[in-house]
């Protein structure tokens, strides 16, 4: 059988702190289930909502299946709640561009991280960003050194500079949605990572080259601050504000 539970921000699994795996024996244990648990699906790294769990190896792999096949005939399985600081210019439209690993400081690419099947390992040895390539070669694309990505969004509402997206990719690609809203000039709020890039000029965002900026912890104007109830020193902790709120299912 398969459960749906829905989990807060957790760590990717750096020693000493919390992760989706150190908690599967006790939820087994909780649930009664004797066999093992698997993580069929979850949110995109740092994110939180829903995780879809399974106690049967089969099960497992045919909704993993399902999901690839899904994504295959052009369907969105996965749709995404975020917050945003700014409001896209358009009501709705799809973010697409290429992505890939690239090193700090170097142009060669992270193939390191990547383990079987192309997941992603979360070695900390892996000093390296997500760089987005607007016009990916053929050859980057075959040699499977930049990915197509693809993400469909949509303002559900907006108040005092900030707004409320839902977000439908198409693709998996390690932070794949955070990218994207930097794109759109709106990083998602509590995004320590990629929010840098999003430079402003008398109010006016415009976009930074990775090389420009290096990632720190997201700068919010005093109004914000004040309405979130955060001082400066607080706003490195914020958690990054992007859910899972609904999943496709057989």
């Amino acid at each position: 059988g398969a459960l749906l539970v829905v989990i807060p921000n957790l760590s990717p699994g750096c020693p000493g702190e919390l992760s989706l795996d150190a908690m599967l024996p006790a939820l087994r244990q909780r649930l009664g289930l004797s066999g093992e648990l698997h993580v069929v699906k979850a949110p995109a790294r740092e994110c939180s909502g829903l995780v879809l769990l399974s106690s049967c190896y089969h099960t497992s792999k045919q909704l993993q299946q399902f999901f690839t096949n899904a994504r295959r005939r052009g369907q969105y399985p996965a749709t995404y709640r975020a917050v945003t600081v700014g409001v896209p210019a358009e009501a709705e439209g799809e973010i697409s561009t290429g992505l890939f690993w690239k090193k700090q400081g170097d142009t060669a690419m992270v193939k390191e991280c990547w383990g079987a099947g192309g997941t992603w390992n979360s070695a900390e040895g892996c000093a390296s960003q997500v760089v987005p390539v607007t016009a990916p070669g053929r050859r980057s694309l075959a040699r499977k050194e930049v990915k197509s990505t693809l993400t469909r969004y949509r303002v559900l509402g907006a108040t005092g500079g900030c707004a409320l997206l839902q977000l439908q990719p198409k693709t998996a690609f390690p932070e794949q949605l955070q990218v994207h809203l930097t794109l759109l000039l709106c990083p998602a709020l509590g995004d320590h990572k990629h929010s840098s890039r999003v430079g402003r000029v008398l109010g006016v965002p415009f976009l930074l080259t990775p090389e420009a900026v290096p990632a720190r912890t997201q700068v919010l104007d005093e109004e914000l601050l004040s309405r979130l109830g955060l001082s400066p020193q607080q706003l490195r902790h914020l958690p990054l504000h992007i859910h899972l709120q609904e999943l496709m299912l057989p």
